[in-house]
């Protein structure tokens, strides 16, 4: 009797599953020593505890945004609402003008998009994780700021859309 191990799915197949599951679209921002902005689109977001409260984010381990964060040890994640697809977009270019073409106030854990969030959560970094290609990141949720009456943007099935009217 012969046994396989089974093989992990190709990168597309994997990608094709995923792009089933939708999910919120955030940009998270931090500052590098200098003061600097730094942000990138994250839709790879979840809670993991209320008590501390946690948040992950998991970010390309080669990302600028992920070294300034390290560097600074805080970080904001700012929920984007339904009508900021040209925000997730910008900040998912790399365009290194992004905080130069949006408005946005300093916050205690990164940079504010006071304008595209329906939300948003200043965290420190309380411990990372190997992700392969990505780092988790574990955020310990210091403040929270929300603008009631904004829908959140959505991804999925490879195109965003907003939450339904109640």
């Amino acid at each position: 009797m012969s046994t396989t191990t089974p093989q992990p799915v190709a990168p597309g197949e994997f990608r094709t599953l995923m792009s089933e599951f939708p999910t919120g679209v955030s940009v998270v921002t931090t500052h590098d020593r200098e003061g600097r902005a730094w942000g990138m689109t994250c839709s790879s977001l979840c809670s993991l505890s209320v008590s501390p409260p946690t948040v992950l984010v998991c970010l390309r381990a080669e990302s600028p945004t992920l070294a300034a964060l390290l560097e600074s040890g805080t970080f904001a994640v700012n929920l984007l609402h339904g009508e900021e697809r040209s925000t997730a977009e910008l900040f998912a270019s790399g365009d290194a003008d992004r905080f130069d073409r949006v408005p946005w106030k300093p916050g205690p854990g990164g940079p504010h998009l006071l304008d595209q969030a329906h939300a948003i959560a200043d965290c420190r970094v309380s411990r990372t994780a190997d992700g392969g290609t990505h780092v988790v990141v574990f955020g310990e949720v210091l403040g929270v700021t929300t603008v009631p009456d904004r829908p959140p943007l959505l991804y999925g099935r490879r195109r965003y859309s907003s939450w339904p009217e109640a």
